[in-house]
């Protein structure tokens, strides 16, 4: 992998992390059509945590207002709903790493992804907009979606905040939920790649290309992050499952 290829992933990590439209998959796509033979899933841990930065800059109030508060019971209760949405995907990612390493290496695994993801994504254009909070139950059903988007074509962001709607979850409440939700997840993968980082890091050209990527993803997911929260409040999330069909058969079709 060049440094050029690098700035390629990093830029469609941050475009797509963000909308609902798979960030795995469309790494997996690229990295296929470029000739890319990455190791692992560790480049795409890379440029998760950029991401993660980027949520951790446009949420920063959000979730310093959580700090802040966490003696206060109505605050507890909500990391208690955000540590219950993180249970699910702790449980797939400890007893199904090498299944999931696997599915990056079937593009056509990722072609179906995809078209799961659409239905998913085109079945929020029939919810019903709501004020309903979250509970404990509600939070379980969206962190199982989440857990589902380990799996490459499968968009993280799409599932949680798409099942957040179809609970009658207001928008913006269902997006914060969905991107706090994510610190945790995208913390963990890091973590748990951890001993593959420290294997390669005796390569500094290596060590060189998974800063360049995380860096090109963290820039670029802020701007795709505020496009998707103006797109969320005027209705149109929905349409990204158009987008995601036509992936998923054009996927299908390498």
């Amino acid at each position: 992998m060049t440094f050029l290829d690098s700035i390629i992933l990093g830029v469609i990590q941050g475009i797509t992390e963000f909308l609902p439209i798979s960030s795995s998959g469309h790494l997996v796509v690229a990295q296929s059509m470029m000739g890319i033979s990455q190791p692992g899933i560790l480049f795409e841990v890379s440029v998760h945590l950029g991401t993660l930065l980027s949520i951790l800059v446009i949420f920063f109030r959000d979730v310093q207002k959580l700090v802040v508060t966490l003696l206060e019971k109505s605050t507890q209760k909500y990391v208690g709903y955000l540590l219950i949405g993180t249970i699910p995907i702790v449980v797939v990612g400890m007893t199904m790493k090498e299944s999931v390493e696997k599915a990056f290496e079937n593009p056509h695994f990722v072609g179906y992804s995809f078209l799961f993801t659409g239905l998913v994504l085109l079945a929020t254009k029939f919810a019903k907009p709501s004020y309903s909070k979250f509970s404990g139950w509600k939070s379980i059903i969206v962190g199982f979606f989440q857990a589902i988007a380990l799996l490459p074509g499968v968009s993280r962001s799409g599932m949680t905040i798409s099942s957040g709607l179809l609970l009658k979850i207001h928008a913006k409440e269902a997006a914060k939920f969905s991107f706090i939700l994510a610190i945790p997840a995208l913390i963990g993968s890091g973590v748990f790649m951890i001993r593959d980082f420290i294997s390669l890091s005796s390569s500094g050209e290596s060590t060189w290309i998974l800063f360049t990527g995380f860096a090109t993803s963290f820039v670029v997911g802020i701007l795709a992050l505020k496009l998707l929260l103006s797109l969320l409040m005027k209705g149109k999330f929905h349409w990204f499952g158009i987008y995601c069909l036509l992936m998923g058969f054009l996927t299908l079709r390498m």
